[in-house]
């Protein structure tokens, strides 16, 4: 069973991807694992035993609006809950704090996290939605704010070619249990050499024996290359779509430049799925 860990502030923005892990965890099995982390102001006159009941006192107060807002939202959705547990995590900086849990919690599978865009200041800093695609070695989902789920039909896999082999096969796995279409997307470079699509195509399908096609399309040099790429999920209306990256970036320092990952996730309309290559 799959484990998906679900970030929430309790703030609307975060129930996209609150609501997208639930219509997942519906769909197939998957346990979802709903963490707030909680930032605790100390003073310093307190002492360490004071400070640790008042703590407690705290969490425990959390917990219970925690499990109040998850019914809400199950009970909103018309979904009957499944596995799912709760966890308090306390710390300043809510990212850092997942990704140490997840360090923690090797089981975790995915990372499912509403983005709800960020302005200029906050780009230059981070986001936690931005600083967990470019940290996390876990794959990170993320969630439009105003992203409404109307279920999984396919999928648009963003790739350079390089270690396709490997990549493919995870997005195939991401994609058998929804049953969704898989479309291969590679914008071609000048004076690249393109194989046969259809050669390439037909083998894809022997292989994983499934419904995958593939795409060609030049880079067009007026318009950047997100916007290209925009232009493709407008075209193909994707339920998800699918990108593999270093972190020392390679396919992303092509793509995004000086490391605009966050950024692109934020213009996405539809959820963006990010796997570390390693």
């Amino acid at each position: 069973m799959k484990k998906v860990l679900v970030p929430t502030d309790f703030s609307a923005h975060s129930k996209s991807g609150m609501r997208f892990a639930i219509h997942w965890a519906n769909r197939q099995q998957v346990e979802l694992v709903f963490i707030h982390v909680l930032h605790i102001l100390r003073p310093t006159r307190w002492s360490d035993a004071y400070f640790a009941a008042y703590a407690e006192k705290e969490e425990n107060a959390c917990l219970v609006k925690f499990k109040k807002f998850i019914d809400s939202i199950y009970r909103n959705m018309k979904v009957r809950p499944g596995k799912y547990s709760l966890v308090i995590k306390q710390g300043i900086s809510a990212d850092i704090s997942i990704l140490d849990y997840c360090r923690t919690n090797p089981d975790i599978d995915f990372i499912c996290i509403s983005t709800r865009g960020a302005g200029k200041f906050k780009r230059i800093f981070g986001t936690n939605t931005g600083n967990l695609i470019s940290k996390s070695k876990v794959p990170v989902l993320a969630v439009p704010k105003n992203y409404r789920s109307t279920g999984i039909k396919s999928i648009m896999y963003a790739t350079d070619f390089k270690n396709y082999s490997q990549e493919i096969k995870k997005v195939v796995d991401f994609a058998l249990p929804f049953k969704a279409t898989v479309d291969v997307l590679h914008f071609t470079w000048p004076d690249e050499p393109i194989s046969n699509k259809k050669v390439i195509e037909a083998s894809f399908k022997a292989q994983y024996k499934y419904d995958i096609n593939l795409h060609f399309r030049e880079n067009d040099a007026v318009h950047t290359l997100i916007e290209n790429l925009q232009t493709q999920v407008r075209i193909r209306k994707p339920s998800v779509v699918i990108m593999f990256t270093k972190q020392e970036r390679t396919f992303f320092q092509k793509l995004f430049l000086s490391s605009k990952t966050e950024e692109f996730s934020f213009q996405l309309k539809v959820p963006l799925l990010v796997f570390n290559k390693y």
